[in-house]
């Protein structure tokens, strides 16, 4: 496995592990007894699944013409 197509791999799993979390912690927050961290932790979770993504495209841009073997 080359190194771009661990870095997808890793990519996409770190998007993945902070959508989860995100969504964990909203499904916190609405049931009876959510505090704010719980709001607080969801919202800069999904965030960083945005700038995850972001970097992710970029990063495909800048290595299109690598191979992934």
């Amino acid at each position: 496995m080359s190194l771009k197509a661990f870095h997808i791999v890793f990519i996409v799993s770190s998007i993945l592990l902070t959508l989860g979390f995100g969504g964990w912690c909203l499904s916190n927050f609405m049931e009876p007894g959510g505090s704010k961290r719980d709001l607080a932790a969801a919202v800069v979770s999904l965030v960083a699944a945005i700038g995850l993504f972001i970097y992710g495209r970029y990063f495909l841009k800048k290595l299109k013409n690598i191979t992934y073997l």
